[in-house]
């Protein structure tokens, strides 16, 4: 008898907090879909601020709105993590031209890729050799490629429905081309943007020399897609043409920035740590509001919504917006560093940096018993049509903060859009869904809110 009133207690207990859980994921959505924040301060961070790289006016100015609006939260604390970043500069547009005979010329929309040395004063005018990815440079050999501009014309696949897979199967030539096409006597590089549709929009990113020696690096370009066709098709007609590019950024030394940062200090459990964030720099071709503005202003809003809807949390629950994701991770880096240091004690970290698009899930980094875990909630959220919990990667700024004794998370909205704008200045607020930007907040807000409940196994 006593043992069927334990299971009756404990079935009863289960279903009162599953109740609990699902009135207050419910409150937590319609108040993100009545009540919003995140909306306005991301149209006052893309319109009013604009594109912020690293290290540039604009990234400062960022550091300051999002300071103020977490000091406006009421938020038991709010502060500033220096760190030291990198600044690189653009400088004036580039330009570029393919050459099919002396005198006959077409433009193509290009961008330097962001760590890229300048051309000279003048530019560089050269033939062109094309390659299929880095693994079509051994391929061609020293003597074909000596003296020339390399063209990597490696697509993404479209075949993958995760466009994150794509991405990865083509950014290496992005990231590495300027290195090893400059071992095979190379004088520049021009890579497809990676963008799964057609257009003439250019899509910067990082990209690396690694130890190379000042004097030996080349310049590094990237072509629109629409840009990198034309080249490729002309190519095919007359091997023997000519492609001309100019770009005058330049690599100046590090200057200070700053993590911004405000936490709710749980009641129960203050020394048990639950982050989410988005990182505040941005390329400098668009404003940043799908990489990662979005994000940001999704991480500031779950702790909105947590105080709006009345929740008192038993952890800690901070926000922190990273800079430096883009060209170099140093705030992340910082971050996991400063948080060592002082021995905080990180359980839960969710990291939104894939658009402000529709939420489809999350995925986990973690292990098995706290993904089980995490499987047992997909019912509280199929009701909001986000249904998608797996085994991955997280986010690179909370990459850092890897161990053992920690949940690592990263939202993943809907993703076939994403790469239309990623990098490039088809990037803008105008591109963002208000109502898909609320229901990513919702969904983050909800998940910190089953973490803080219940902690981690």
């Amino acid at each position: 008898m006593r043992y069927l009133l334990l299971v009756f207690l404990i079935i009863t207990t289960q279903i009162e907090a599953q109740n609990n859980d699902q009135k207050q994921i419910n409150e937590i959505y319609n108040t993100a879909l009545t009540n919003g924040s995140g909306y306005a301060w991301l149209n006052y961070l893309s319109n009013q601020i604009g594109g912020r790289l690293s290290g540039s006016l604009q990234a400062q100015k960022a550091v300051d709105y999002t300071k103020k609006i977490l000091d406006s939260m009421g938020l038991d604390r709010v502060w500033l993590q220096p760190v030291r970043v990198p600044k690189w500069v653009r400088g004036t547009p580039e330009f570029a031209y393919i050459e099919s005979d002396p005198g006959l010329t077409n433009n193509v929309p290009i961008c330097a890729l962001g760590g890229s040395v300048a051309t000279p004063l003048g530019g560089i005018k050269a033939g062109v050799v094309e390659v299929q990815g880095i693994e079509g440079l051994k391929v061609l050999g020293k003597e074909k490629i000596q003296g020339k501009i390399v063209f990597f014309n490696k697509a993404m696949d479209p075949t993958n429905i995760d466009t994150y897979m794509s991405y990865s199967g083509s950014v290496d030539q992005r990231y590495a081309g300027a290195i090893e096409a400059a071992k095979y006597g190379a004088v520049g590089v021009i890579v497809r943007s990676l963008n799964l549709r057609l257009d003439d929009f250019p899509h910067t990113g990082a990209m690396s020399y690694g130890d190379t020696p000042m004097e030996s690096r080349i310049p590094a370009a990237a072509i629109s897609t629409n840009g990198a066709e034309l080249l490729g098709a002309t190519l095919k007609l007359n091997p023997d043409i000519n492609f001309f590019f100019r770009q005058n950024c330049k690599m100046l030394p590090d200057v200070d920035s700053y993590n911004v940062i405000g936490e709710i200090k749980g009641s129960t459990y203050p020394n048990e740590i639950l982050v989410v964030g988005g990182h505040l720099d941005s390329w400098d071709l668009g404003d940043g509001s799908h990489d990662d503005g979005a994000g940001c202003v999704q991480s500031m809003e779950v702790l909105r919504l947590l105080k709006a809807t009345g929740y008192k949390p038993k952890r800690t629950i901070r926000v922190v917006l990273f800079m430096n994701e883009e060209n170099g991770l140093r705030g992340g880096t910082e971050y996991a560093e400063q948080a060592s240091k002082n021995n905080e004690k990180h359980i839960f970290a969710l990291e939104s940096d894939a658009g402000g698009f529709t939420p489809r899930g999350f995925s986990f980094d973690c292990n098995q018993a706290n993904f089980k875990q995490i499987e047992s909630w997909k019912s509280l959220f199929e009701p909001y049509l986000v249904h998608l919990f797996v085994k991955g990667g997280s986010g690179a700024d909370i990459g850092p903060l890897k161990n053992d004794n920690i949940v690592l998370a990263g939202l993943r909205p809907d993703s076939q859009r994403y790469f239309d704008h990623h990098h490039s200045a088809n990037d803008t607020f105008a591109h963002v869904n208000k109502r898909e930007l609320e229901l990513g907040a919702a969904s983050m807000a909800s998940l910190i809110y089953l973490f803080d409940q219940y902690g981690i196994k």
